[in-house]
């Protein structure tokens, strides 16, 4: 039973993730179209509006949840809490706070609210590639892999997202 729990837990970090991906990425389009003139404005902000509540509500809030509670039983059934498992739990509360931040955009963009610009929120896209790449790297690695190389890997992920975003707004803007 053990793995089933186990394979239902990594099938709704995955719907997690993709909903988390993707609705920034819709954020994005609703900001930029705020920026657009009548009628395209009101229509796509409609779209965008149904398309954002669709994900959040329909993939991404249940898979937070169900990832949590099939997370907590695998948890249970290991029987013990590893070091490494501890620490992927504080890249798992991060990542709850980071769902958490996104559901306040995501009511803010509803109510008409845009406080980031399309830049801002690309850059906060990629706070969950971050987190993914922290906690399977802890999970599949696990005490094989060192502090310093973990933190320069994790540190030079970040360096190369945000040099990636800068080369994007370059081109964009070319």
């Amino acid at each position: 039973m053990y793995l089933y729990i186990k394979a239902l837990h990594i099938i709704f970090i995955v719907t997690w993730f993709a909903g988390m991906f993707y609705i920034v990425r819709l954020f994005i389009y609703n900001r930029e179209a705020n920026d657009k003139s009548e009628p395209a404005k009101s229509i796509l902000r409609d779209q965008f509006s149904i398309m954002i509540r669709r994900l959040w509500f329909g993939i991404t809030w249940p898979s937070a949840i169900l990832t949590f509670v099939f997370g907590g039983i695998t948890w249970y059934q290991l029987g013990s809490t590893p070091q490494w498992l501890i620490i992927k739990l504080f890249f798992v509360g991060g990542l709850y706070c980071y769902h958490l931040t996104l559901h306040a955009i995501y009511k803010q963009q509803l109510a008409g609210i845009f406080r980031y610009s399309s830049t801002q929120l690309r850059l906060w896209n990629e706070v969950a590639t971050v987190f993914l790449f922290a906690i399977v790297m802890l999970v599949v690695v696990k005490q094989n892999m060192s502090w310093a190389w973990g933190l320069l890997g994790l540190a030079s992920l970040v360096i190369l997202l945000m040099s990636a975003i800068k080369i994007y707004k370059l081109a964009r803007g070319k």
